[in-house]
């Protein structure tokens, strides 16, 4: 008999709907799971039992499975406020901080009828692209529990990838939706900008971070994303539903339709500032993708970014962005910044120092950039780069006391997802499969999960949702839990 958890989200919401399952059920059913492999894997620094029984209790009393997500557990992650449950963002400086009102996000998946079981990790502040904080023990992949899970949603990613809940709202400001997704094996989708109103993006520091979907399958992902667009608990029985009551985007995931012209880049607006390397894995990851896309009828280009004049500045603009950001973390003491970790105290300290004009000046120079992308992306419905360009990296690989060398590698790790911020595109990452090589060599432990990138015209969700489907359906991989 199939284990509820090994079930897609799709197929609990409509075991909810039909009455088949109660939702205190898989409250429980996960919940157990939780408490037995979270220790290995490191998903979650909240586990909210107590609440998450009561809620599910509330929503048996008062059915309304018209509501989106009604009775499907989540997470939240780390750097999401919700009242009377211990928020840390990922730091010493706020290990007891317990909010006393939710951020919206977390309030309007509640109206969704989500049921949050708990917290998931993230690094401090979501700062940077991998999940080890010294506050809590690092979030791991459950392919290679030596490596992590990536960040800054690398709890959330871990959490769906073990099975420990169906899927999971994450946030992405430079990767950080779309990173741990290709290192657990799973899917993840960063939306346009302005997209999800409970996090377009629009209020962050050069309209970076927005929310959205971690998910094994494309469809569980896009179950996600209709909640997550909608301004209020979305009416199902609408002209933009699809069959059997599917949301819009939902709807296009499953039927994974059409024809587009995809471009394939390996270029990064870091190459000029960084010595990069595509590692073998990801290069094979990349081929493997553009031979199911080209067997399915898809046109496929080459494209680069253009003039190394439309995009040399971007390093050092993007890094005063990042930089400017850390600087509002409140931490003024003496006291209060010897808790920071080495890399936000450096973030901090340089943010602070930043004059004005400079910032002003980063900021020109991202939009601009962000306009030639998009003209240069215009030629192509659809692009492709690798999701990672090496493979997940070990538990401790990341300099922890080398600010400079610790982005470095950040960079080399992932160069391809920060430019897709900057741009406001939307962008999701999809396995392909796992390799048997770790670091060059043969080996009998399980496998390292490698992925790919989709890069969307602003706007192009639905786009991205088809095409990913459309992959997956070739690609046939297990979707089942990595952890038993």
């Amino acid at each position: 008999m199939t284990a509820l958890h090994e079930l897609t989200a799709l197929d609990q919401w409509t075991l909810i709907r039909r009455g088949d399952v109660a939702p205190r059920e898989l409250v429980d059913h996960y919940l157990a799971r939780i408490e037995r492999l979270n220790p290995t894997v490191g998903a979650l620094t909240v586990v909210a039992a107590d609440r998450a029984r009561t809620a599910a209790a509330r929503l048996a009393d008062t059915v309304n499975t018209a509501a989106p997500l009604y009775g499907l557990p989540i997470v939240d992650k780390e750097l999401t406020a919700r009242a009377g449950q211990r928020t840390t963002y990922g730091s010493r400086l706020f290990a007891d901080n317990v909010p006393e009102v939710s951020d919206e996000l977390s309030r309007h998946l509640d109206e969704a009828g989500a049921i949050s079981l708990g917290a998931s990790a993230a690094p401090e502040f979501g700062l940077p692209s991998y999940t080890e904080s010294r506050l809590a023990p690092p979030a791991r992949t459950p392919y290679a529990l030596d490596r992590g899970a990536g960040g800054s949603s690398g709890g959330a990613a871990a959490a769906v990838a073990a099975g420990l809940v169906p899927f999971a709202p994450g946030s992405d400001g430079g990767g950080s939706i779309r990173i741990p997704a290709a290192a657990c094996g799973i899917v993840g989708l960063k939306p346009s900008r302005g997209r999800v109103p409970a996090a377009s993006g629009l209020a962050s520091l050069a309209g970076l971070v927005v929310a959205g979907p971690l998910a094994r399958t494309v469809a569980d992902a896009a179950l996600l994303f209709d909640a997550l667009v909608s301004a209020a608990p979305w009416p199902f029985a609408t002209r933009a539903a699809g069959p059997a009551g599917e949301g819009p985007f939902l709807a296009q995931a499953v039927r994974g339709e059409g024809r587009v012209q995809l471009g394939v880049l390996t270029d990064s607006p870091w190459q000029l500032d960084y010595d990069l390397t595509i590692a073998p894995e990801a290069r094979h990851a990349l081929g493997r993708a553009l031979t199911e896309f080209d067997a399915i009828g898809h046109g496929i280009d080459e494209i680069d970014l253009g003039p190394s004049d439309d995009w040399a500045g971007y390093p050092e603009a993007f890094r005063a962005v990042w930089m400017a950001s850390a600087a509002g973390i409140p931490a003024r003491s003496e006291a209060d910044l010897a808790l920071l970790e080495p890399l936000t105290a450096w973030l901090v300290a340089r943010g602070r120092e930043l004059p004005v004009s400079r910032l002003t000046e980063a900021l020109a120079w991202l939009s601009g950039f962000e306009r030639r992308l998009i003209a240069r992306f215009s030629t192509v419905d659809v692009v492709i780069t690798p999701a990672l360009a090496l493979t997940p990296r070990p538990i401790g690989w990341y300099d922890a006391e080398d600010a400079e060398r610790n982005f470095a590698q950040q960079v080399q790790y992932t160069p391809w997802t920060s430019m897709v911020n900057v741009a406001g595109l939307p962008a999701i990452t999809v396995p392909i499969g796992v390799s048997r090589e770790r670091d060059g060599e043969l080996s009998d432990r399980p496998g390292l999960p490698m992925g790919v990138q989709l890069i969307g015209r602003p706007g192009g969700e639905g786009t991205l949702l088809a095409v990913a489907a459309q992959l997956e359906r070739r690609l046939r991989l297990p979707v089942a839990p990595v952890l038993d």
